[in-house]
């Protein structure tokens, strides 16, 4: 049942994203560009996304589980360092020049746009070099906290 949950929400987004126009580079970056033509659209996509996550939030909060049944698992309210900052500052240049973001890129990508396709691919190859990144960190830090066995 939570994978058909799932699909429907996918679906409803990726619906949301096309009619909304933000599978359209263009359109994110003639909002991005304040000294151009400035178009508000995604603004007012913005805007109807916060209600629509407040009502959710709000709906989700004290809640043990999921519509689906799966338990419920909210992030906990944490200190903003220097890793969320980093990864904000990427995320934020990465969909200004390429007007793209990882839904509106995979729904871009669906409908047969090449130059989404390479925005995904190059998306996937990014998360799995971090994946690689991080856990040879973790493999060396936990390398140098393993006590040292009989000599």
């Amino acid at each position: 049942m939570s994978i058909l949950i799932a699909l429907c929400a996918g679906l409803l987004f990726g619906i949301g994203l096309l009619l909304s126009g933000m599978a359209d580079p263009l359109k994110v970056k003639g909002f991005l560009d304040l000294l151009g033509p400035w178009n508000p659209t995604l603004a007012l996509v913005m805007g109807g996304a916060l209600v629509v996550g407040m009502v959710g939030f709000r709906l989700a909060t004290g809640r043990r589980t999921a519509w689906s049944g799966v338990p419920m698992q909210l992030p906990p309210p944490g200190p903003i360092d220097g890793r969320l900052a980093l990864g904000g500052v990427l995320f934020g240049a990465g969909w200004g020049l390429a007007g793209f973001c990882p839904g509106p890129a995979i729904v871009a990508a669906g409908s047969g746009s090449m130059a989404a396709m390479a925005f995904v691919a190059a998306m996937v190859a990014g998360m799995l070099l971090h994946d690689q990144v991080f856990a040879a960190a973790r493999r060396q830090s936990s390398a140098e906290l393993a006590p040292l066995g009989d000599a």
